[in-house]
C-alpha cells in the first residue's frame, strides 16, 4: 500500500541531530490514511471481541487459549499483514505493520504472544531462509497454524547474547547438527511449531537453526511463575543430541549475530508501539474511573492533582507516538529506496532497520518507561482499588515492567544509542566533528539571545536547536578527554543518551506541532509542557556528565554553555495540563 506522503530530505539514522528535519516530510498519526484506521480500528474490536473477556482464563494459562486466539487473529490477517503475498501475506508496508503492533499493544499476555509470533517468532526466517525455508514455514506462521518461538537468551547469558553456550555438531552422515544445551524466558515457547534457536558450531561459529517441535532429543520445560504477562507462555527448551537437518541451518554458518541484531532493531520499535498502544488503554480505563470515583461529593477527575495526572499521562503518550511514527516512516522508505535498487525484500527491511537502529533504541527505552508512568499513575488515581486484582489497572501494572528489559534492557539501549552514534562518527557516516567544533567556538563568543525567525513555533525550534548543542558540547568533551576509556564509563554514556533522548523526542513533537500547523492548539500545549520539562532533564543529565570529567574553568565554562543551551522561555505548565485534561475528560478517552 502506498501512503500519500513522500520523504523528500530523508535524513539518515542518527542525522536528526546534526541536521534539521522539515515538518513536512515528518510522518504523524494524523497522516494515516483510511485504511490504516480501519485496521487500528480493527485491532481494536478484535481486542474487545476476542481477549478482553477472556482475559482472566489467559492468565491462568488455559490450555490451548492463547494458541486458538493466535489462529483467529491469523483468521482476520493480522498475523500477516507485512509479509509477501508469495507467502500467504498481505504486502502491506512498515508503517501498516506498526499500526497493528500498537493496535493490538492493549491485549495484555495476548500482545506479547502475538508480538513474539510475528517478530521473532515469523521474521528470522522471512529475511534470512532459503527459499525453500520460507516456502516451507512461512505460509503455516502467517495463517496462525503454525505459531513461532525464538530461543536466544540462556540462564548465564542475558544481555550477553553471543556468549551462548548452547553448541551445534555436524553429524558424522552431515545429515544432521546435533544441538546441546538449553534455553530459558522462551516466548511462546508452551506451544510453538517453529523455533529459531542460536547455536555454536566449532565452539565459536554464533549460527542460527530452525527446530520444530517434535524434533528427537528436544524437550521443554515447565511455564515460569512470573510478576506479570501470566498468560504469556514462557519455558526453557531443552537440547540433548537434538537432530536438526542439515537444510534447517538458517543464514550462513557464523553469521547469527547478524540474524539476531537485525531482529533485535526491528523489535525494538515494535515494542514502542505496543507499549503505546498499552498506554493508551490503561490511560483510558484510569480516565473512566477517574470520572465516574466520587470523592467528598464530586468526581475525583474534577480535582486539580488529578487533572494533572491525566493530563500529563496524555502528554507523554502522544509524545511518545510523535517519535514512533516518525522513525516509521523513515524506515519504511528507506525499505522502498532499497528495494529501488534491485536489493531484495529481506536485505532491503533489516538494510532499513539497522540505519535506524539508533532511533530503535532510543524508542525502545522512551516506549517502555512512559508506559510504565502511565500505568503507575493509573494505580495512584484508582487509590486502594488500584491494588485489588478486581481492577484492570492492576494487572496492566505488573505487565508493563517486562518491558523494560526485554528486547535489550533499557541500560543496554541507553548504551547502544551513543556507541552507535560515536562509531558512525568514526566511520565518516555522520559528520559530527563540525558541529561540535561549532558549538565549541559558540561557547567563547558573546551570546546571542535574538531571534530572527519569524515563523510559527520560532522559539521552540530555537529551544531544540540549542538541546543539540548542548548534546554536542557535552559528548565532544567527554570524547576528547577520556578518549578510548569512554566506554568503560557508563554512567557517563547514560546520561548523554537521556540528553538524545529527550532532545529526539522533543523535535518530534515540535515537527508533529507545526504539520498540525496551529500554535494555539491543545497539542501545541502539549509539545511546550514536554518541552519545557525536558530542557530541566537535559539539563540535569548534562551537568552529571560533565562533573564526572572535566575541572576548574573548562567545567564552569561548560556548566555556563549548558545553562545557556538550556534556558527556556517561561510557560504556564499547570493551565495548559488543565485545559488538556479537561479536554480528555469532555471526550472521556485519549482524544490526541
Amino acid at each position: 500500500m502506498e501512503t500519500t506522503l513522500k520523504q523528500t530530505t530523508a535524513t539518515k539514522g542518527g542525522e536528526w541531530l546534526i541536521k534539521p528535519t522539515e515538518a513536512a516530510d515528518t510522518f504523524i498519526p494524523e497522516d494515516f490514511d483510511e485504511e490504516q484506521k480501519m485496521i487500528m480500528d480493527m485491532c481494536h474490536q478484535f481486542l474487545e471481541a476476542e481477549v478482553k473477556p477472556v482475559v482472566d482464563r489467559i492468565d491462568k494459562l488455559e490450555p490451548g487459549l492463547m494458541p486458538s486466539l493466535l489462529e483467529k487473529a491469523g483468521e482476520q490477517g493480522l498475523l500477516a499483514t507485512s509479509l509477501p503475498e508469495e507467502y500467504g501475506g498481505l504486502g502491506k508496508d512498515f508503517i501498516t505493520a506498526t499500526i497493528i503492533n500498537e493496535g493490538l499493544g492493549g491485549g495484555n499476555s495476548f500482545s506479547v504472544a502475538m508480538a513474539a509470533h510475528t517478530g521473532i517468532g515469523t521474521l528470522p526466517i522471512l529475511y534470512f531462509g532459503t527459499e525453500e525455508q520460507k516456502q516451507k514455514y512461512i505460509p503455516k506462521l502467517a495463517s496462525g497454524e503454525w505459531k513461532g518461538a525464538y530461543g536466544l537468551t540462556e540462564p548465564n547469558s542475558g544481555s550477553d547474547a553471543l556468549g551462548a553456550k548452547t553448541t551445534a555438531t555436524l553429524s558424522a552422515d552431515g545429515k544432521y547438527y546435533l544441538l546441546n544445551g538449553q534455553k530459558c524466558w522462551i516466548t511462546n515457547g508452551g506451544f510453538a511449531d517453529v523455533y529459531t534457536v542460536f547455536a555454536k558450531i566449532d565452539g565459536d561459529k554464533f549460527t542460527a537453526f530452525i527446530v520444530e517441535r517434535g524434533f528427537e532429543g528436544f524437550t521443554q520445560g515447565a511455564e515460569e511463575h512470573k510478576m506479570g504477562i501470566k498468560g504469556s507462555s514462557t519455558v526453557q527448551l531443552y537440547f540433548q543430541d537434538c537432530k536438526v537437518p542439515a537444510e534447517n541451518l538458517l543464514g550462513e554458518i557464523g553469521k547469527g549475530h547478524l540474524i539476531a541484531f537485525n531482529i533485535l532493531n526491528i523489535g525494538r520499535l515494535k515494542l514502542d508501539a505496543a507499549a503505546i498502544g498499552g498506554s493508551k488503554a490503561a490511560f483510558n480505563t484510569s480516565l473512566e474511573y477517574a470520572i465516574t470515583r466520587e470523592q467528598f461529593k464530586t468526581s475525583i477527575a474534577n480535582f486539580g492533582a488529578i487533572k494533572h495526572k491525566l493530563a500529563e499521562m496524555a502528554i507523554r503518550i502522544w509524545v511518545a507516538e510523535s517519535g514512533l511514527y516518525r522513525a516509521t516512516k523513515l524506515i519504511n522508505d528507506k525499505e522502498k529506496e532499497l528495494k529501488e535498487e534491485g536489493i531484495p525484500h529481506n536485505k532491503s527491511m533489516t538494510g532499513a532497520a539497522e540505519e535506524y537502529a539508533i532511533e530503535c533504541a532510543m524508542l525502545k527505552v522512551f516506549g517502555s518507561e512512559t508506559l510504565d508512568f502511565v500505568v503507575d499513575e493509573g494505580v495512584q488515581i484508582h487509590g486502594g482499588n488500584g491494588f485489588s486484582d478486581e481492577y484492570v489497572i492492576s494487572r496492566a501494572y505488573r505487565d508493563s515492567r517486562i518491558n523494560r528489559i526485554y528486547e535489550g534492557t533499557n541500560e543496554i539501549n541507553r548504551l547502544l544509542t551513543v556507541d552507535m552514534v560515536l562509531k558512525r562518527a568514526l566511520k565518516g557516516k555522520l559528520d559530527l566533528m563540525g558541529p561540535a567544533m561549532a558549538v565549541q567556538k559558540e561557547l567563547m563568543s558573546i551570546p546571542d539571545f535574538s531571534n530572527d525567525d519569524e515563523s510559527a513555533f520560532a522559539r521552540e525550534k530555537k529551544h531544540v536547536a540549542n538541546f543539540k548543542k548542548a548534546i554536542l558540547m557535552v559528548a565532544g568533551a567527554a570524547v576528547q578527554k577520556l578518549m578510548m576509556n569512554l566506554d568503560k564509563e557508563q554512567e557517563l554514556l547514560m546520561n548523554i543518551a537521556d540528553m538524545a533522548i529527550n532532545t529526539y523526542h522533543a523535535e518530534c513533537a515540535l515537527l508533529r506541532a507545526i504539520k498540525l500547523g496551529n500554535e494555539q492548539s491543545l497539542q501545541a500545549d502539549m509539545m511546550r509542557t514536554y518541552l519545557y520539562d525536558a530542557a530541566d532533564i537535559i539539563n540535569k543529565c548534562g551537568k552529571d556528565a560533565l562533573n564526572s570529567f572535566a575541572e576548574g574553568d573548562e567545567l564552569r565554562m561548560m556548566h555556563i554553555g549548558l545553562k545557556r543551551f538550556t534556558k527556556v522561555d517561561p510557560f504556564n505548565t499547570k493551565t495548559a495540563r488543565r485545559n488538556i485534561a479537561d479536554k480528555l475528560i469532555e471526550q472521556r478517552k485519549y482524544c490526541f
